[in-house]
């Protein structure tokens, strides 16, 4: 090989070599779990459910959403929007934590988020009227918890809400269903078994 040649080689490997020493160890971004489809849903009595698309992030309406208060400004986070043709909505948040412990500490504040909800949603605004109700654990995966709440306006707005939480390791995800309506009506069994398949299906 000429010397010239092989000079520009041997620059060229070493440029390499630099660029990657700078670059530092190469971070793997984290792929986005399984998330519930639109079949999974508690069935609805006379429209069926539409999903839209696993979307990055969380949303910006759950900043102002006094049962989730722990939930924004983590990293990696997903969200997928459900709808029927009538009056019920639900969504899936999950969020992939660095580690195991912080899985658990933010399944720990979500649990107290939803405890406390009906108190704050009334401290929030004098014309509602909210009831909680625990429905207790789901035994799945590291475990899963299932609550309702209820809100009543003086206006005579009546809206019922079932909410979940379920860890798979350092994945943590959140289940939500509303309804117009009271809890007597919210589907209670079947959204136990949702939350079943939203945490089996993080894997």
């Amino acid at each position: 090989m000429p010397k010239r040649t092989r000079a520009g080689a041997l620059l060229a490997v070493a440029v390499t070599g630099l660029a990657v020493a700078l670059a530092g160890p190469a971070v793997a971004v984290p792929k986005a779990p399984g998330f519930l489809a639109a079949k999974d849903l508690p069935p609805h009595p006379s429209s069926s459910w539409t999903a839209g698309k696993v979307t990055g992030g969380i949303p910006d309406d759950v900043d102002w959403d006094i049962c989730l208060r722990a939930l924004p400004g983590h990293e990696s986070a997903w969200h997928r929007d459900f709808r029927t043709d009538l009056d019920t909505n639900a969504r899936q948040l999950t969020v992939v934590l660095p580690d195991t412990r912080s899985a658990k500490q933010l399944t720990s504040w979500l649990n107290k988020d939803f405890k406390s909800c009906p108190a704050r949603l009334e401290q929030k605004d004098a014309d509602t009227e909210a009831t909680g109700k625990d429905y207790g654990k789901v035994s799945v995966e590291e475990g899963a918890h299932v609550y309702g709440v209820h809100t009543e306006t003086s206006g005579g707005a009546s809206d019922a809400r079932l909410l979940s939480v379920g860890r798979d390791g350092r994945t943590v995800t959140v289940v939500n269903w509303g309804q117009l309506g009271d809890l007597k009506g919210a589907p209670v069994k079947a959204f136990k078994k949702t939350t079943v398949t939203a945490v089996n299906k993080l894997h």
